[in-house]
């Protein structure tokens, strides 16, 4: 079990070092204009679009969006998007999936600040159990078939994570937030960030522990809790002094510590002495160079990540792992115009990467890997300031499959008199077999070197409109996508299932100012994902919605937010003694969150917030348990 006073008398130790801290380094931070950035995406393009250019579909979270909210989590801010299923395995800080548009958790390709953490050891897929939201400035979630811009875990989509980096300060600012509630639940955060005269810094640490509760369902009999501890820190440097020149570096650490259940045939999730530590490292160095005032870019960067992961079953080490992904990139963009009739702008990028992935764990002999080449390019045209059209195709040189070829084009189309944009995408992906897959990742599990990549083929196309004087955003995309020689388990191994696995809905995107101090988020996705015999898919609900309303009053000193979130029935296996598997039932259920927060100084401010105030009790994963209705209280300092 973890040491829970010791760890509140760290909690507490940070908290006092982060107050002092912010008094003592604290300056007038005189912010630069800046354009707003929630009008541009960068994910979506291997250049920076504005929202209005881009033809697939993204949405993007911004710093305010997740401040309002009050979440803790990152996966609990993105139950918010539309086309994506969120799955906690119960208790706080377990083992949290995201699937988008009913591809798999691993089709998910996960970045944070340029930097791809899917761990090659964990079936190349990232756990967002132990993500939190302290320090970021904007999330980015791509939809579809993405493997022309970003290769080979993009086959459903991208979230792409921006902390912040202190861009646009003259001076130093800086925070500090405590807050502890239910589940002996206790955080603090603290951070610093500056620029001046060429240079900017941004700096965050924060400690998170909780008693939490049993990840296997109370109402099965089982009591013992099951906590978490996390500490995290976070950097970045940017010097631009040279004229032209940009150089960034970027740096996370986590240390997670999670107490977990045991699994049982017939039975299902069950209490049990067990526990896994994770250290997260990532980096990443980028260097860019502008030529004609910007009209001729390169840019060249190395980044590596590494998981180290270790399991334990009554304070005995049962497995260990370590994943490691190491890049390489250089690209290159020229952007020119041309006039006369059909006056447009251009762009061409080249691109060239070199990925290498190797995983150690205890069940296999050495180490693996997988070594990948690829080529990119993309052409981005925009005619009359109206249309926009992208095209853009990788090569893939892989030195265990065959050589793959994935393409994609969007368009976007503006009619500026009726507020009316039209947007369409069509993306094929390939989705190599992980190391995990091919070689196993525990004694009980049987690599199969035989598997073959997953291929995709995704379209969407989707009608965005402008109505009540701008004070009310619509978009509506129907999309579609058919995956095949979809990778599965099967026994004590995997194997590529024959056929085609197919997914297509709706999704729906609101956002509405209804008054000057009102604002309104809501969202549904209507997901009918299936086997290639027709059977559906474990848990990918068909209806999925969300609501959020923002109510600022007091002269904006005091706050408001009211979320909801409902999840429809979903369907999961169930095991029996024998660890044969059929599908079961998950049913429905709505979580309703409360944030309300007051500005006591221009410096200080208080805040309350409930979670699950409906008491439901429901189920994400079969026989896992979910917290019930809880409050949280805590304070932030900005100077």
């Amino acid at each position: 079990m973890l040491k829970k006073e010791n760890a509140r008398t760290s909690v507490a130790g940070l908290c006092l070092v982060a107050f002092t801290s912010t008094v003592a380094f604290a300056q007038t931070a005189e912010q630069k204009p800046l354009e707003p950035q929630e009008d541009y995406v960068v994910s979506a393009s291997r250049i920076r679009l504005k929202a209005s250019e881009v033809g697939s579909s993204v949405t993007v979270i911004t710093a305010e969006e997740i401040e309002q909210r009050g979440d803790r989590y990152v996966s609990d801010v993105l139950r918010d998007v539309p086309g994506l299923a969120v799955n906690r395995t119960g208790s706080y800080g377990a083992l949290t999936q995201i699937r988008i548009r009913g591809a798999e958790g691993n089709h998910t390709l996960v970045v944070i600040d340029g930097v791809e953490v899917n761990n090659p050891a964990s079936g190349s897929e990232f756990n967002f159990g132990s993500l939190l939201l302290n320090n970021i400035d904007r999330i980015e979630v791509l939809r579809g078939s993405q493997s022309a811009l970003w290769g080979s875990d993009a086959i459903g989509g991208v979230i792409n994570i921006i902390t912040k980096n202190g861009a646009g300060l003259d001076g130093l600012s800086s925070y500090a937030s405590v807050s502890a509630g239910s589940y002996r639940t206790a955080e603090v955060n603290a951070g610093l960030s500056g620029g001046k005269n060429g240079y900017s810094f941004s700096l965050d640490a924060s400690r998170f522990t909780t008693d939490g509760i049993s990840q296997a369902d109370k109402d099965n009999g089982n009591t013992e809790k099951d906590g978490q501890d996390i500490t995290a820190a976070s950097g970045s440097f940017t010097l631009s002094a040279i004229e032209n020149l940009t150089v960034s570096l970027t740096g996370r650490y986590s240390k997670s510590f999670l107490e977990t259940d045991a699994f049982t045939g017939g039975v299902g999730a069950v209490d049990a002495d067990k526990d896994s530590a994770v250290d997260r490292r990532y980096g990443r160095l980028n260097i860019k160079y502008d030529l004609f005032g910007g009209d001729w870019s390169h840019r060249a960067s190395i980044s590596y990540g590494n998981e180290d992961s270790v399991s334990r079953t009554n304070k005995v080490q049962s497995y260990a792992s370590e994943g490691d992904k190491l890049k390489l990139d250089y690209e290159t963009t020229i952007r020119f115009g041309t006039a006369g009739d059909f006056p447009a702008k251009h762009a061409v990028t080249l691109l060239m990467e070199r990925e290498d992935e190797s995983i150690q764990t205890t069940s296999i002999t050495g180490s693996k890997s997988i070594i990948n080449n690829s080529i990119a390019g993309e052409y981005n045209l925009n005619l009359f300031d109206n249309l926009s059209v992208s095209l853009s195709g990788r090569l893939d040189f892989n030195d265990r499959f065959q050589n793959a070829r994935t393409f994609r084009t969007t368009a976007s189309y503006n009619f500026t008199d009726t507020g009316t944009r039209l947007h369409t995408s069509y993306g094929t992906g390939v989705k190599n077999p992980t190391l995990t897959e091919l070689f196993g990742y525990s004694g009980t599990f049987v690599g199969n070197a035989n598997l073959t990549p997953e291929g995709s083929k995704s379209w969407d196309m989707g009608i965005a409109q402008t109505l009540w004087d701008d004070r009310l955003d619509l978009d509506v995309t129907y999309f579609n996508s058919t995956i095949t020689d979809l990778i599965s388990g099967a026994g004590n191994t995997s194997v590529n299932l024959s056929g085609q696995s197919p997914a297509q809905g709706v999704e729906f995107a609101l956002e509405a100012e209804l008054s000057d101090n009102l604002g309104l988020r809501a969202s549904y996705t209507y997901t009918n994902a299936t086997t290639a015999t027709g059977a559906q898919q474990v848990r990918r609900p068909r209806h999925v919605a969300s609501a959020n309303l923002n109510y600022q009053f007091l002269e904006d000193r005091a706050q408001v937010n009211l979320g909801v979130d409902f999840t429809g029935k979903q369907k999961d296996f169930e095991f029996d003694a024998s660890y044969n598997r059929t599908l079961v039932d998950l049913k429905a259920y709505a979580l309703v969150n409360l944030k309300a927060s007051y500005d006591v100084t221009d410096t200080l401010q208080v805040f309350v917030r409930g979670e699950n105030l409906l008491n439901q009790n429901y189920q994400e994963v079969l026989t896992y348990g979910t917290p019930g209705i809880s409050t949280f209280i805590g304070m932030t300092a900005r100077f």
